[in-house]
């Protein structure tokens, strides 16, 4: 199975971002999600709600997408689709204007969070297919964002307390009851994946005031620091039933690189990047094949051997241009999450224009998932 993250930021900022990096090319471009078997190099255009962006955030085996996409009326509404990425449904809200879903089991049902009446931001969960919404709740404060789900229907993410901190959480089956996950002996904690043991995965203030990755479980029992890759600072975003993590780590020259460990999270490898000075890694399926991105989208083999420009693997008519700019989750039949940009008509300066736009987006994805 394949749970993955979501942005904590409203997505909306995304959109405005895109607006304003991309805002000026002619002809008209577009930001969608996309699911691209890395089989095949099939592609499929999730499409939208009826806005101009979508970006998926979660996949399940059956190649269910779900993630945020804005409607016609311009708010960001959850979606969920059909298997293999076919159709787009729009999942609603809590009673507030917007929401977005963050991850999918194997039995369709969908986590993330919305706006409540309250103008609050509550963790959701719903049936199976997507099927209802129920409002999860908070730790005792205002907000709270659910971010993984695994089979049995846990789910994790993080919470306002009742002191005004932030932290992480899971839940028992079905979403049932909200449990505090402690810290790693600072004030805050983020949780962003779980498998189906339990295990989560996330990141933590330490008690030197630093973040650091972690792993918890089964059940969430007990949070182990994941170190760094050298540097300062580490986040955890996947997990797969061996217990392998990725995320991405400050190296010790203090560039980010995507990581992966050996099960139960033992060690941290340096994944490298597709020739640029950074990367980050967002999703892993069972055999330990890692998604994220390195300046565009990237996929590994096993075990994150090896590191390949998902754009490389997808076959597109001539004449058209998209690059992937972010993976977000692999599942198990090696379908990919992932979003990109393509103009109407390519053309050598719209194009150009077009990779400064992806930059800025890179830029606000970075900033979205510093937790």
């Amino acid at each position: 199975m394949k749970i993955t993250r979501s942005s904590t930021i409203q997505s909306l900022i995304l959109t405005a971002a895109l607006s304003i990096g991309l805002g000026f090319v002619s002809p008209v471009s577009a930001q969608h999600a996309y699911i691209v078997d890395s089989n095949s190099k099939g592609l499929t255009d999730l499409g939208t709600l009826g806005g101009g962006y979508s970006e998926p955030y979660g996949i399940n085996d059956a190649g269910q997408l779900v993630g945020g996409s804005t409607t016609a009326v311009d708010a960001m509404h959850a979606f969920i689709t059909g298997p293999n990425g076919v159709g787009m449904t729009d999942l609603g809200t809590l009673g507030g204007r917007d929401s977005s879903a963050s991850g999918i089991n194997e039995a369709g049902q969908v986590v993330g969070y919305s706006d409540v009446p309250s103008n609050a931001d509550h963790a959701f969960i719903t049936g199976s297919n997507g099927m209802g919404m129920t409002d999860l709740g908070t730790l005792g404060g205002v907000n709270s964002f659910a971010r993984g789900i695994n089979d049995a229907g846990q789910v994790v993410g993080y919470s306002d307390t009742a002191t005004g901190t932030t932290h992480a959480f899971i839940t028992g089956s079905n979403g049932v009851g909200m449990t505090d996950l402690g810290t790693l002996g600072g004030g805050t904690s983020y949780a962003f994946g779980v498998n189906d043991a339990g295990q989560v995965v996330g990141n933590s203030i330490t008690a030197a005031g630093v973040d650091h990755a972690f792993i918890a479980g089964p059940n969430g029992v007990g949070m182990t620091d994941l170190g760094t890759l050298g540097g300062s600072y580490s986040v955890a975003y996947g997990i797969n039933d061996a217990g392998q993590v990725v995320g991405r780590s400050a190296t010790a020259t203090g560039i980010e690189h995507a990581f992966i460990t050996g099960p139960n999270g033992g060690g941290m490898t340096d994944l490298g990047t597709l020739g640029g000075s950074e990367s980050q890694a967002y999703g892993i399926n069972d055999v330990g094949q890692v998604v994220g991105t390195s300046d565009t989208a990237f996929i590994t083999g096993p075990n994150g051997v090896g590191m390949t420009d998902l754009n490389s693997l997808v076959s597109l008519p001539g004449g058209v241009v998209l690059t992937l700019g972010e993976a977000t989750g692999v599942n198990n039949q090696g379908q990919v999450a992932a979003f990109g940009v393509s103009p109407i008509i390519p053309e050598p300066e719209t194009y150009a224009m077009l990779l400064a736009g992806l930059g800025l987006l890179g830029f606000i994805a970075r900033r979205r998932r510093t937790a």
